[in-house]
Order: C-alpha cells, then structure tokens, then sequence
C-alpha cells in the first residue's frame, strides 16, 4: 500500500485566523472563550459564552458573490484549505486533478442559516426563500465549494459523523490514497453552529458550561469542576499525498500519517460505554493499523470536551490501553479545547494540524484551567503550560454522539 503524508495544513479557530496565529495561541495557554456575539442572548439561555471565531472576513477567501451562497461553516473550510494548499504547492497538471478528492467532515451544516430562513418562512412566508438556502446549508457543501473552487474531479462528499466527522474524513482520506485510489486528498473538516437553537440544543442536554461570568476559565478538562464544554467554531484542512508523488515532486512533507481506527460504542445516543469500551478499541485498531506498541506513543492530543462522564471515560480508555505507559506519566496527554471550545464536527481536523505542529516543533501545547485534577483520570495533562519535547510518534481522539469514535496516529517523516 501507499504511504500517505501531508504536505499543508490550514487552521481557522477561535484563536486566530491562521495556522501561526492559532498555534502560538494555544503555546501561551491563551483561552478563545467568551461572550457570544454572533446572536443576542440574554437570561433565558442558561449558557451565554462560546469560542468564536474573531475578525474573519469570507471575502478574503473566496469570491464575494459566493458568499451569499454560503452558511458561516462554508468560508471557514475555504479560508483553511487555501492555507493549506499554498503550503502545499501542489503543482497540479490538469489530468491529476481527476486523482483529487475532497473530504471534509462536518457535524451540522448550516445550523444559523436554517434557523434564519425558518424564521422568515414563519414570520413571511414561502415566497420569502431564497435560491440559496438548501446549497447553503446541506453538510457537503463545503467540499462541494472547495472542489468547484480549484477544480479537483475526485470523489468529494461530506463525512458526517457528529465531532468525529473529520477525523474520519481524514481517516477515510489515507486510505483513498493507500489503496491507490487516489494521488492527493484535501481533507479536512468545519463547523459553525454558534446559533441559538445550537446553543439552546446543547443546553437542555446540560451538555455546556454554565460559566457565564468567567467564560475563558469554562473549558477545564479532567478539573473537579468541570460542568460541560464551551461551544466553538472554525476550520482545519491538511492536504494529504501518496509519498510517491511527494518524493517525486521535492515536496516538504511535514508528517505521515500512519494509523486510523473507528469503532462504535453500541451504547447510548450522547453518554460514552462504560469504562471507554468503544475508545479502546478504536485506539487499539489504530495501533493495530500502524504496527506499533502502546509504548512507542509520546503523545495524545485528546478528545478531552471537559464533560464530567466523557472526560472519564477517555482516561479510563487510555489507562486500559498505555497502562503504566501512561500511569507511570511517559505519556503526555492534553485537550486543546480547554483553549478553542469544542469545534464539533471541525475538531479532529484542527486538533490533528496540532499534532502536525507539535512533531514539527517540539512543543506540547497544555490543558489549560486544570487546577485540581479530578482523582479517577491520574494522567499527565500538561496542566496550564506548554512543555518541550521532541516527539515522533502522536495520536488525536475524536469521540461523537451516537457513540462514533475515531483515532488517528501521526509520525515524524523519517523517510
């Protein structure tokens, strides 16, 4: 089989705009919570803050005359896809790009547009729709956008799997690529559902952060404290491609990708199995895929929502799995939403560019606002700051409602 790489990655999240912005973010600990702003709240709505996306401008991105076709999730995928594919620098002659696909996961679509257009059809009628509404909003859209944009004929559809849509999007990328089906795979993953009825959705499940006053302390992953996750919002894209067409191109590559697991918990609709049943095997299937030992891991970026039950869960899962790989604290292990929110269907893809970065730089960004860490998850979390070491090996968790799990495993290129 081919082995798979990625050449670019492109990152929109609540903490910059940009790979670079959102990075050096996430190394200082800097929390992307607070007020929302995107629609107005008031004391009916038991949570009032999320991780917004700041200053984002879509025509900066993408033509202005599309943007009127577009949900808020759509230029988010195209503004990290464009990032993502000028570090690439793919160089693609026109019969390749019939060897182009495009995945990109996302959880809801376009959740404050069709809350929008509802409110019109109640208050104004059907003669009040526009032309746009249902290519504005359906799932698969944002790879449908990106393809039509840079003209990439492979297969291109929407993985729709709740927060693990990308990374199985991703997943399901390299093996397009590993079973020759394709040469290059622009996969990635977005989000947008910072709207009322999101918001309110997820609050009569009890599934946010009531935090209201202090929303950038909210996100507090394996803390005692924790009460649910902050809602967040962007974009991750990595352009992935077959080594052979990397190698012969000169291409930087900047990690391989080298395992991917997907289970089912066969459980409950929101609450993970008991003890992380469903999360073992699937990081087990990664290794498994990837030939390695538990012990060879250095690192796990993890699903992490700050949910009393999933974050539970998730340690228990890794504990069975690492064993005293992990309770011995050789395995470091942290949750980057405890800076960017829960970017829902988006987070595989953004927290797997993380991982990218961490193998690239050895920095290990931190699990920020764990200021006592919760007796039954006796991990290393890299509590409130970033720590340096030079890893070759890493893992990102991706966990969903319907009991989806996914894991991907990562590598230095080694050549």
């Amino acid at each position: 089989m081919e082995r798979v790489v990625i050449t670019g990655i492109g990152m929109v999240t609540p903490l910059g705009v940009g790979t670079e912005p959102s990075w050096g973010a996430l190394c200082r600990g800097q929390s992307g919570a607070g007020p929302i702003t995107l629609f107005p709240t008031d004391e009916r709505f038991p949570t009032r803050i999320a991780c917004e996306v700041k200053n984002f401008e879509p025509a900066a991105w993408m033509e202005k005359k599309k943007v009127k076709e577009c949900s808020r999730f759509i230029p988010f995928a195209m503004a990290s896809t464009r990032m993502a594919l000028e570090q690439a620098n793919l160089g693609l002659t026109d019969e390749e790009r019939d060897r182009v696909g495009v995945f990109i996961g996302v959880g809801m679509g376009g959740l404050e547009q069709l809350e929008n257009c509802t409110l019109t059809l109640e208050h104004k009628g059907p003669g009040r729709m526009g032309p746009y509404l249902i290519p504005s909003l359906i799932a698969n859209m944002a790879a449908g956008q990106i393809s039509i944009a840079f003209d990439f004929r492979g297969p291109s559809f929407a993985h729709t799997s709740a927060c693990s849509s990308s990374a199985h999007a991703l997943g399901e990328a390299m093996r397009w690529i590993q079973y020759g089906r394709a040469d290059v795979m622009i996969a990635g993953g977005a989000e947008a559902t910072i709207a009322g009825i999101g918001i309110s959705g997820f609050s009569a499940m009890f599934a946010l952060s009531r935090r209201n006053d202090e929303p950038q302390r909210a996100s507090r992953p394996w803390d005692v404290g924790r009460d649910g996750f902050v809602c967040g919002e962007g974009a991750g894209t990595l352009v992935l491609e077959s080594l052979t067409r990397a190698r012969s191109r000169g291409a930087t590559i900047l990690a391989e990708v080298v395992g991917y697991g997907a289970t089912s918990d066969a459980f409950h609709i929101t609450k993970p199995a008991p003890g992380g049943g469903g999360a073992v095997r699937a990081m087990r299937s990664a290794l498994e895929d990837a030939k390695l030992r538990p012990d060879q891991i250095d690192y796990i970026n993890a699903h992490g929502t700050s949910t009393p039950p999933g974050d539970l869960a998730e340690a228990r899962a890794v504990m069975d799995v690492f064993g005293s790989h992990a309770t011995d604290k050789k395995l470091w292990v942290s949750s980057t939403k405890s800076m960017m929110g829960h970017l829902l269907g988006a987070a595989g893809a953004v927290e797997s560019a993380v991982c990218v970065q961490a193998l690239n730089t050895g920095v290990l960004p931190p699990t920020i606002n764990l200021d006592e860490q919760d007796p039954e998850c006796p991990l290393d979390f890299i509590p409130h700051e970033a720590r340096e070491r030079q890893v070759s090996l890493v893992m990102s968790n991706s966990f969903g409602f319907g009991g989806t799990n996914a894991t991907l495993i990562f590598s230095k290129f080694a050549g």
